[in-house]
């Protein structure tokens, strides 16, 4: 099973999209996934597997300005409110890192 969210951030997809495959701020996605992402396709779209984990994000460009960050995260042995709960907060997390990546944090 998996759960799949969306987040508009205020910052340009590629922004976005580096901010989420840089290895020193991985901090974004649930421990499992603590790694560069296994794999990146053009479109700005990248995939973590980890242990009974697995993430993919596609940064998509939105017209009036910013991105909007797709996550769709499955995890083994976590029913859906609690996987929901878990992708919730890692876009928050992600937002948050772009936003410090603007301020030098």
């Amino acid at each position: 099973m998996s759960v799949r969210r969306e987040r508009g951030m205020s910052a340009e997809p590629e922004v976005v999209f580096n901010v989420a495959t840089d290895p020193a701020r991985v901090g974004w996605l649930p421990e499992p996934l603590h790694h560069r992402p296994v794999a990146t396709a053009p479109g700005l779209v990248a995939a973590w597997l980890g242990d009974a984990w697995r993430a993919d994000l596609v940064v998509q460009d939105i017209p009036a300005g910013g991105a909007l960050a797709v996550l769709e995260m499955s995890a083994d042995g976590l029913d859906d409110d609690a996987l929901a709960a878990v992708v919730e907060h890692a876009l928050t997390e992600l937002d948050g890192e772009v936003e410090e990546s603007f301020t030098g944090g």
